[in-house]
């Protein structure tokens, strides 16, 4: 990462308006610019563009440094900050980006490029005849209702050999000044006063109340004002037009800018603030850096009509661009939308792409989405415990196999030191050797904590040079944005995964909750709480209940059946397993065959006999299935568990386990099956 003192400190300190800082703040500055070996004028002359009074106190406090508060160094990180928070960026070009700078996104809202805009057509020259009257009535025509009272500033005075407007006045509407312009139309100055010849003039262009001219005194928010003295007059008009901002007016200021009094039309200051730093954003990513201390709603502009210094503030053009503010961010925002160009399904007819590969056999492919939704107890993170080690030594989870890779748990609500345990205890139970415990990387958030669509570009940061085959977030409520309820915010929050996937090119699982109440008789995708989005986005949702069974047979263990939904594969029968902590165990002998959901179960039948009832049925069935396969494997000699699975169609542990509880039926040291009376005890297995 680039070290701050290497930036060039000049472009920094233009970007920080000394106006808006707090006076510690203030001094901060200087104390950095001191620690990095900067001379006293450096801070000296960008706080003379100061209008507090900070002014030629600079020399006096820079003895006095000898660090932050409290002995604490104060840093070029502190300059570095405060100019990224007044909208400076690094530059790109060999840059290595931090931790929480965004990804992508660079190009987005850039339509000009300043290197190669256009400048030709767009040369600003001063008008050949020159009518101060109708100039100024112009433009009070086109910004200011007749009703509205406007203010003004003629008066200077002078500080630090610098001229300063006055608060001028506002006592006047714009339709008096207009009667009063055409009727004094060769005398300016019996209308507005007498201008200073080397400042011109200035005017405020939103409404005030008649009452002042402070922010609180501006009556409607309409007019924003972008200025930029930074690249030539010409360029500037090249870029304002290209960018169609939506231009009221635009002003030469009789110097080196102009100023555009760009379109707001905001409802309340907080909007108003909220859009002048977008429109200031956009700007600056094409090449226009407007002054950072022009934001304010009652802030003065030049005032067409008058002379500066020998040169006419004049109106360079009147309502260009686009119509209205809306107009002009949905274009803007559709101009880069990032999006693929669509494509004739012919070109890959005949040599489509290859799938991407599973990453949980016959579940969820690599880069794609899952969702685990289920009740509280259904030990839903250790499931996602259990599922990073198995794609870490590539086992089986639940029943199902997964391919080897890293896996990134992304973990929200433990405690460091529980996490780390968990992981140790799921190992252990789960008997498993770690060979590849080198690939699971754990995030520890729990405290720290943003929401999903700030965590996003901070883990891609993080992640994107790690192969990571998953990543695992757990649990999704402590980064929801919006109301869960809410389909629309729902699908932006979703989108979030997406952008994920798309950027590490990994699978993204997360887990939520069963919405409260009943659950009896939902289909498993509606289950889950909040907008359906959540069971319809995922690529994979695995949907958790809870099943009825026996306190003799459950023990301290409880029972789930697993279903899915998946987008990408066949349907698969659902899968019974035991939670017995800490780890799920997939029911390999069919205890739970047939056992219903709890919320299925009516009341009278929650007993332990009823339960009892319906384990000898369930094992009746089986032992029938396996007396037919036994006659049919016999008929031609000797029976092994080979044949016997093969029948059956189940696996050699089910087969296996089916004997140890059959009756009539042992298994021998060989491998073989004999048969004996159906009197006799089961027997055990040797």
């Amino acid at each position: 990462m680039k070290d701050e003192t290497q930036y060039d400190v000049n472009e920094l300190l233009s970007w920080i308006d000394p106006g808006a800082l707090e006076y510690q703040e203030w001094l901060n500055v200087g104390m950095a610019l001191k620690a990095a070996g900067y001379p006293c004028s450096v801070w000296d002359e960008w706080s003379k563009t100061d209008p507090k009074g900070y002014t030629g106190n600079c020399f006096k406090k820079w003895d006095s440094f000898h660090g932050g508060s409290g002995g604490a160094p104060v840093t070029m990180g502190t300059v570095v900050q405060m100019a990224k928070d007044f909208g400076w960026r690094p530059p790109q070009a060999g840059h290595e980006l931090g931790w929480d700078d965004e990804i992508g996104g660079a190009d987005d809202h850039v339509v000009v490029r300043p290197g190669w805009v256009e400048v030709e057509g767009h040369e600003v020259r001063e008008p050949a005849t020159w009518d101060p009257a109708d100039q100024l009535i112009t433009y009070l025509d086109v910004l200011f209702e007749d009703d509205d009272h406007v203010g003004y500033v003629t008066e200077v005075w002078e500080k630090d050999d610098r001229i300063m407007p006055t608060k001028g006045a506002w006592d006047r509407t714009a339709g008096e000044l207009k009667a009063q312009l055409r009727k004094y139309k060769n005398d300016l100055g019996a209308v507005i006063g007498d201008t200073n010849p080397k400042a011109g003039a200035w005017i405020r262009f939103n409404p005030l109340d008649g009452k002042g001219v402070k922010n609180e005194n501006v009556t409607e928010f309409r007019y924003a004002l972008v200025e930029s003295d930074e690249t030539e007059i010409d360029q500037q008009n090249a870029i304002l037009r290209e960018l169609e901002l939506p231009i009221a007016a635009l002003v030469h200021s009789g110097k080196k800018s102009l100023h555009a009094i760009v379109r707001i039309d905001a409802p309340d200051y907080e909007e108003y603030r909220r859009r002048v730093e977008y429109l200031y954003e956009v700007c600056r990513k094409n090449g226009l850096k407007p002054d950072k201390q022009n934001k304010n709603p009652s802030r003065l502009s030049r005032m067409p009509g008058v002379m500066r210094n020998g040169h006419k503030q004049f109106l360079v053009d009147t309502n260009i661009g686009k119509a209205t503010w809306a107009e002009w961010k949905d274009w803007i925002e559709s101009v880069n939308d990032n999006l693929p160009d669509p494509e004739p399904l012919e070109d890959w007819w005949y040599h489509l792409p290859p799938l991407a590969d599973p990453l949980i056999d016959g579940v969820l492919r690599k880069g794609h989405k899952m969702l685990l939704a289920g009740p509280s107890k259904a030990g839903k993170s250790f499931a996602l415990i259990e599922l990073c080690a198995a794609i870490a030594e590539g086992q089986r989870w639940m029943g199902f196999q997964c391919a080897q890779g890293r896996v990134l748990y992304v973990n929200l609500e433990l405690d460091r030191a529980s996490c780390l345990h968990r992981f140790r205890d799921v190992y252990d139970a789960l008997g498993w050797v770690p060979q590849s415990i080198r690939n699971i990387d754990i995030w520890n958030l729990r405290g720290n904590s943003v929401p999903m669509d700030k965590l996003a570009p901070k883990l891609i940061r993080r992640a994107q040079k790690k192969d990571y085959a998953a990543v695992i977030i757990d649990p999704i409520y402590k980064v929801l944005t919006g109301d869960e309820n809410s389909a629309d915010q729902m699908a932006a929050f979703c989108n979030q995964f997406d952008k994920v996937c798309h950027e590490l090119g990994a699978a993204v699982i997360y887990c939520h909750h069963h919405s409260k109440g009943y659950q009896g008789g939902k289909r498993s995708m509606d289950r889950a709480s909040g907008s359906g989005v959540f069971a319809r986005d995922p690529d994979a949702l695995l949907d958790m209940v809870q099943l009825a069974v026996g306190e003799g047979l459950a023990g301290t263990r409880t029972a789930w059946r697993i279903e899915g939904t998946l987008r990408e594969f066949a349907p698969f029968p659902p899968v019974d397993v035991w939670f017995d902590y800490p780890v799920h165990k997939h029911d390999t002998e069919d205890i739970l065959f047939g056992a219903k959901p709890q919320d299925e179960v009516l009341p009278h039948e929650r007993g332990t006999e009823a339960n009892a009832a319906k384990n000898d049925e369930r094992a009746q069935k089986r032992n029938e299935e396996l007396r037919k396969a036994y006659e049919k494997a016999a008929k031609k000699g000797p029976v092994r568990i080979g044949a016997l699975v093969k029948l059956l169609g189940k696996s050699d542990r089910t087969v296996s386990s089916w004997i140890g509880m059959c009756p009539f039926l042992d298994k021998d040291r060989d491998g073989y099956i004999f048969e004996i009376s159906e009197d006799e005890p089961p027997c055990e297995f040797t």
